[in-house]
C-alpha cells in the first residue's frame, strides 16, 4: 500500500482518500468547520489549513532524488492548502499546526477573523459545550481580540420553520445546512442572502422550512446559530447524560443518542451509523421523547385498582389455566418480549399468535422514513407470528371462542378492539393508559430506553438497545449497562434537585412473562442466549463484546 507522511510519520492508505477524512479515521486531530463527510467539499472556512509537499521526482530516472543524508528531497507547496479537499498521493508530506509554525499561525489568523462579528454569547448559547467553534477557539484560536469597532449586525431570532430557530449574527457562512437541503433531504429550502460581511442563510421569501429532515441542520451547524425550538434553554448539555439507543418511530430503526438530565429525556439526536441511517434522523422521530416520560402507566394493576406485581402475576395464571385464550404480540415490543409471549402461549398449548401491522401509505420516503410504522415487525416475523387485522381480531372476539385475551405493548391495536371487548378478560402490558377502559390486568412494560432490548429493522438488522433511564427495581445488570451524568450519577431522594416522578415502577415484559410461568430467567442475558438457541440469525451477536464497548453498545447482523 502506499505511504503518506504526516507531521514526519508514516501511515498506508488505500485508494483515493482526502487528507482530512483520512486524518478523522486516523484519530490525528484537525479543527475544520465547513466540511462534513457526506456533504460536497467547499473548502469555505479555510481552517483544515495544511503545508504539502510532495517528493522531487528525477526527470531521467524517474526515481525520488535525495538529499547528502539519503532522505528524500521534498517539494513544498508556496502556501498552505486545505485538507478537506486534499487527495492523498504516495509518498505526499504533510505538516500539520503539530509541526508547522506557519499553519499554527494561519488558524490563529482564520479564526479571529471568523470572530470578528461572531457575538460574544457563549454563556447564554445553546450550542455552549458542544459547540466546535467554541473548542477550536479555545485550542487553536488567538487569545484575544484586536477588532475595537462595533460588530455587524443581523437578524436574530428568526423561525425558519416551527422546529428550527435561526441566528444569523452566530452564523459563519460554512454552508453545512444549505448543503444539506440540497443534496441529502433535497428540499432546497435555504440559501444564501446578501453579500460580503453582510450575507447569512435564509428561506426564500414568504417560505417556511418545513423540511422533514430540517432539525439535522441543528446537529451539523458548528456554531449556535441553528437551534432547537423544543430544546432552547432546557437544559445544559453537560447536565446530562447520554446514551446510544435507536428510534422506534418507523422500521427504519435510525441509531439515536437519548439525552437525560434526572431521569427526564430532553431530547433524542442522530448517532452516526452508515449502515442503517448515516447521520440522520427525521423530525418526527426526534420529537417523539414526549411519550416515555408522561402518561405512562406505572405499577401493576387488577381491574384498575393498584396490585403487587405478585397479585397480579397471580390473577393472569389463573385466568391462563382456564383456556381459551387469544395471544396478541406486537411489532412495537422487542425481539424479547415477543419471543417470552411465544414462550408463555406455548405453555399454555397455543400455537397461534396474532400480531396487526401499522402500514401509514404515505408517509415513507426516499431517505429514512418508512410506511410501516412499527420499530419489530420483521422480529415478530422471525418468531412465526400470524399478521392479521383490526377486524379479524374483532370477529375473532365477537365468535365468544376466547375468555381472555393477552395482549402485548400494543395500545394502538387495544384501543380499536375495546367497544368488542364486554365478555372477554383484558391483559395487557401497557406503555400508556387508554381513556374509559380498564383491562382486568395491566402491567407496566419497560420502554426500549429502560431495559435492554433487541429489534428487526426493515433491512433484517438486528440492533441492541441500552437503558437510559432509570426504574425502580433496578438490577445489577440494566445499571451496569446505564450511562450516567453528574447529576444522576449519585442522585438521591434526599437532594435537593433529585425528583422522582419520572422514575416508573415498570419492568420489561418479557421479564414478567417469565415470573407469570416461572421460566427462570430474570436477566437479560439469560433470555437473550435462550433466544440465540432458538434463533440461527442471531447467533453471530456476543453480549460479552457489547459490555466490553460502553460507548456504543450495538451489534448488528445481517442475513439476506
Amino acid at each position: 500500500m502506499p505511504s503518506v507522511y504526516i507531521d514526519n510519520k508514516e501511515y498506508t492508505f488505500e485508494g483515493k482518500v482526502r487528507a482530512l477524512q483520512f486524518m478523522i479515521d486516523n484519530g490525528l486531530e484537525l479543527p475544520y468547520f465547513c466540511y462534513h463527510p457526506a456533504l460536497s467539499v467547499p473548502t469555505n472556512c479555510r481552517m483544515c489549513l495544511v503545508e504539502m509537499g510532495t517528493p522531487k521526482m528525477n526527470p531521467q530516472t524517474k526515481e525520488v532524488e535525495k538529499d547528502d543524508k539519503g532522505n528524500p528531497i521534498i517539494l513544498w507547496g508556496p502556501k498552505p492548502v486545505t485538507a478537506c479537499n486534499l487527495d492523498l498521493t504516495p509518498g505526499m508530506h504533510i505538516k500539520t499546526h503539530r509541526s508547522s509554525a506557519v499553519i499554527e499561525k494561519a488558524q490563529k489568523g482564520v479564526l479571529e477573523f471568523i470572530l470578528i462579528n461572531h457575538p460574544l454569547d457563549c454563556p447564554i448559547c445553546d450550542q455552549a459545550g458542544e459547540c466546535p467553534l467554541q473548542i477550536n477557539t479555545y485550542k487553536y484560536g488567538p487569545e484575544g481580540s484586536r477588532f475595537e469597532l462595533e460588530k455587524v449586525h443581523k437578524p436574530k431570532r428568526v423561525k425558519l420553520g416551527k422546529n428550527v430557530m435561526f441566528d444569523a449574527e452566530r452564523c459563519i457562512n460554512c454552508t453545512r445546512c444549505v448543503r444539506f437541503t440540497k443534496e441529502i433531504s433535497g428540499s432546497e429550502q435555504l440559501t444564501v442572502i446578501e453579500r460580503g460581511d453582510h450575507n447569512y442563510i435564509s428561506t426564500a421569501p414568504g417560505k417556511t422550512f418545513d423540511d422533514p429532515y430540517s432539525m439535522n441542520t441543528i446537529d451539523i451547524c458548528p456554531v449556535g446559530a441553528l437551534t432547537s425550538t423544543d430544546f432552547r434553554f432546557k437544559a445544559r448539555v453537560w447536565e446530562m447524560n447520554s446514551s446510544p439507543s435507536i428510534c422506534t418511530g418507523c422500521a427504519k430503526g435510525c441509531n439515536i443518542n437519548v439525552w437525560v438530565r434526572n431521569n427526564q429525556i430532553l431530547r433524542l439526536t442522530p448517532r452516526e451509523n452508515l449502515q442503517v441511517n448515516q447521520y440522520w434522523m427525521c423530525d418526527e422521530g426526534r420529537l417523539d421523547y414526549v411519550k416515555y416520560d408522561f402518561n405512562r402507566v406505572s405499577g401493576a394493576y387488577i381491574k384498575g385498582h393498584n396490585a403487587t406485581f405478585e397479585q397480579a402475576y397471580k390473577e393472569i395464571q389463573q385466568l391462563l389455566a382456564q383456556g381459551d385464550t387469544l395471544f396478541v404480540g406486537s411489532a412495537y415490543a422487542s425481539l424479547e418480549s415477543n419471543f417470552a409471549l411465544k414462550k408463555l402461549a406455548q405453555f399454555y398449548n397455543v400455537h397461534s399468535i396474532f400480531y396487526v401491522p401499522n402500514i401509514q401509505q404515505g408517509w415513507g420516503d426516499n431517505l429514512l422514513r418508512k410506511d410501516d410504522r412499527t420499530p419489530n415487525a420483521n422480529g415478530v416475523k422471525l418468531l412465526d407470528f400470524t399478521e392479521t387485522t383490526i377486524e379479524k381480531l374483532q370477529e375473532l372476539i365477537q365468535s365468544n371462542i376466547y375468555r381472555t385475551l393477552y395482549i402485548l405493548e400494543d395500545d394502538n391495536t387495544l384501543q380499536k378492539l375495546v367497544p368488542y371487548l364486554n365478555n372477554i378478560q383484558v391483559v395487557t402490558h401497557s406503555y400508556w393508559n387508554i381513556e374509559s377502559f380498564i383491562p382486568h390486568i395491566t402491567l407496566p412494560a419497560a420502554t426500549h430506553l429502560e431495559s435492554n432490548s433487541t429489534y428487526i429493522n426493515i433491512d433484517n438488522i438486528a440492533q441492541l438497545t441500552q437503558p437510559a433511564k432509570r426504574i425502580k427495581q433496578m438490577d445489577t445488570e440494566t445499571l451496569m449497562y446505564m450511562a450516567k451524568g453528574r447529576i444522576d450519577k449519585a442522585g438521591t431522594q434526599f437532594d435537593k434537585w433529585y425528583e422522582d416522578k419520572f422514575v416508573y415502577d415498570v419492568l420489561p415484559s418479557w421479564r414478567m412473562i417469565s415470573a407469570i410461568a416461572n421460566f427462570g430467567y430474570t436477566t437479560h442475558k439469560a433470555i437473550f442466549e435462550l433466544m440465540k438457541q432458538e434463533i440461527e440469525p442471531l447467533q453471530h451477536i456476543q453480549l460479552k463484546e457489547l459490555k466490553q464497548n460502553s460507548v456504543a453498545m450495538k451489534s448488528f447482523v445481517d442475513w439476506n
